[in-house]
């Protein structure tokens, strides 16, 4: 290799590095308490899950890495107390991308089986995770922790919005976190390539709706803090887009006829669904290839 090339690769890398960090510079962490003791943060990525207590801190998931110093500062605020435990809703980076940084703050990773396969897996960079940053303990389908004078219920939804997705319900809270099971007045993502499906999906969304009720406080993936109404929406707009696109496929539409009919998802467009990550296009392809595909 030219030391042209090398230095051009060089400034590239420390270019790249640079923005990463610079992209969070500006990202403020919100606090927003939804009973005595648990809390939501919000900054970029999915929402963080806190509670504290006389046992310490319990997190769920912690956004990027470079946000740590400023995640943990927000829950310094709330109390003195230890970090004890963490929870990594599923494996992508916007809500694992602080493990390291968590576990060298003192808390014990905790995920389902298949979150700690893929991030042992090669990164999409071509780079691997250091030990530090995956789960000490794993579980296959539910788990319970007690901490802070409740019961945390932590379950899986099989192939919902990837293969390794969990849900956690604070029982004396009345709190929900769902992860990117849902993603609150807005299309969600289904990463199909991680094994999630459409059906998954929303048996995840019927699976967390039977745990809560009127009263209780849902903190989503994606969005503003949730309750019971808004949740029971989110349902309703999957399973109606889901029927269109099984007609039309039974119909034998092509993936480009149903990629390309906004009539299939014009009520939900309308209503801003589609202005996030997942635009009403992507949405429609989405469900056409799970369904398809019939990977549930």
């Amino acid at each position: 290799m030219k030391s042209s090339q090398y230095i051009l690769i060089i400034l590239f890398l420390f270019s790249t590095s640079i923005y990463a960090q610079g992209r969070f510079d500006k990202v403020e962490i919100k606090t927003t308490q939804l009973s005595e003791h648990t809390y939501m943060l919000e900054g970029a990525g999915g929402n963080i899950g806190v509670s504290v207590g006389e046992d310490g801190v319990f997190i769920i998931d912690d956004q990027f890495a470079p946000l740590s110093e400023k995640i943990l500062t927000a829950i310094k605020a709330l109390t003195d107390k230890p970090l004890k435990y963490l929870v990594n809703t599923h494996h992508h980076g916007d809500h694992t991308g602080g493990n390291e940084n968590m576990a060298e703050a003192g808390a014990t990773i905790i995920a389902h089986d298949n979150v700690k396969k893929r991030l042992q897996d090669k990164q999409r960079d071509g780079s691997y995770r250091p030990e530090e940053a995956l789960p000490v303990i794993t579980f296959n389908d539910k788990l319970s922790i007690t901490i802070n004078d409740e019961s945390i219920a932590v379950f899986h939804v099989a192939n919902a919005h990837t293969d390794g997705d969990a849900i956690l319900y604070f029982t004396e809270s009345n709190v929900l976190h769902t992860g990117d099971t849902y993603f609150n007045c807005r299309y969600p993502y289904i990463d199909l390539d991680s094994g999630g499906s459409v059906n998954g999906y929303i048996e995840a969304t019927k699976r967390g709706l039977m745990v809560i009720d009127e009263d209780t406080k849902i903190i989503p993936g994606h969005g503003k803090v949730s309750n019971k109404e808004e949740y029971k929406d989110f349902l309703t707009m999957l399973e109606t887009i889901r029927d269109k696109v099984q007609k039309a496929i039974d119909n034998g539409k092509t993936e480009d006829e149903v990629k390309t009919d906004s009539s299939i998802t014009k009520t939900y467009d309308d209503l801003g669904y589609g202005t996030g990550y997942i635009n009403s296009e992507k949405m429609r392809l989405t469900f056409y290839k799970s369904l398809k595909e019939d990977k549930y």
